[in-house]
């Protein structure tokens, strides 16, 4: 008899929350429950810093990072719609600019001259969307590992996509969980991805049909990121880790001549998690760069 493993996830994501000092809200967007975490609140003359994480990840991706920047910044961080504590809806659409729209919908309620907003992955590339279809752009956009993005610069952005990336990111058993959390690192075995593969198996596990419709509506146009990037694009800032095995650093190439504006960061022996991975250098990079467009 196969006993199910306990989940252990929704007490200490509890526990990380306290020691963040972040505050837990609801609200309802396009028939979603968007569940988000909130630190501080707006100030004028102070940034207020949208965190978006990426594809079968949640909003405490970024905890480390919420540790680490100035605290008396206006931090939102959600569980974007399908993912997360946010609500999944079978008949929903998850393309990359449903979820842009969706996001930019709850950012409409909060009043800011000074936003900025930064996305990880999958969330790099609903960044890119909303950093061009927001009723007020922000101020700076910042890409850690983004999806959406072309591996060749003359790449057709309207082409259709294969990919076998679902088999990393799509566990379907305890050894796929395993593959996934040192896959989105630099492909060593680490402390980290075992105990993260415990203590997070049992919620991914739970969501495979769930991703697997998530990860087909973002394949369904998975280059619609790019189509938005330009040289009108707000001030960019990329971060990438040279050991990326999800978004190969090739990708970096394409921005060179679609974005030129865009300050580039690569970091070596980091895969596709410098938040994590580098959690105090890729903070300070960006810490910086909202900075110098926040006067």
């Amino acid at each position: 008899m196969r006993i199910p493993a306990p989940n252990l996830w929704p007490a200490a994501r509890t526990g990380q929350r306290w020691l963040l000092r972040a505050r837990r809200k609801e609200t309802l967007v396009d028939g979603h429950r968007l569940v988000f975490l909130e630190r501080g609140r707006p100030t004028p003359g102070k940034p207020t810093l949208v965190l978006i994480h990426g594809f079968a990840a949640m909003k405490e991706n970024w905890a480390l990072w919420m540790q680490m920047l100035p605290a008396d910044w206006h931090l939102l961080v959600p569980d974007v719609p399908g993912l997360g504590e946010s609500q999944y809806r079978p008949d929903a659409c998850y393309r990359y600019e449903s979820q842009a729209r969706r996001l930019g919908q709850w950012l409409s309620g909060y009043a800011t001259d000074n936003l900025h907003i930064a996305g990880s992955s999958m969330g790099g590339a609903i960044a890119s969307v909303m950093a061009h279809t927001l009723d007020r752009p922000p101020r700076t956009v910042t890409l850690l590992n983004s999806a959406g993005i072309p591996e060749q610069p003359d790449a057709d952005l309207n082409a259709p996509f294969k990919t076998d990336r679902d088999a990393i990111l799509i566990p379907r058993d305890w050894s796929g969980v395993y593959r996934m959390f040192n896959s989105v690192g630099n492909g060593k075995p680490t402390l980290p991805g075992l105990a993260m593969t415990g203590l997070l198996g049992p919620d991914l596990l739970q969501r495979r049909d769930s991703l697997r419709h998530i990860f087909n509506d973002m394949l369904a146009d998975p280059l619609a990121p790019a189509r938005y990037l330009g040289t009108g694009t707000p001030p960019l800032q990329v971060q990438w880790g040279d050991k990326d095995v999800i978004t190969p650093t090739r990708c970096v190439d394409w921005f060179g001549a679609a974005t030129p504006h865009a300050e580039v960061h690569v970091f070596r022996g980091v895969g596709h998690l410098p938040m994590l991975e580098k959690p105090g250098r890729s903070a300070r990079v960006l810490e910086d760069f909202i900075r110098r467009h926040s006067q």
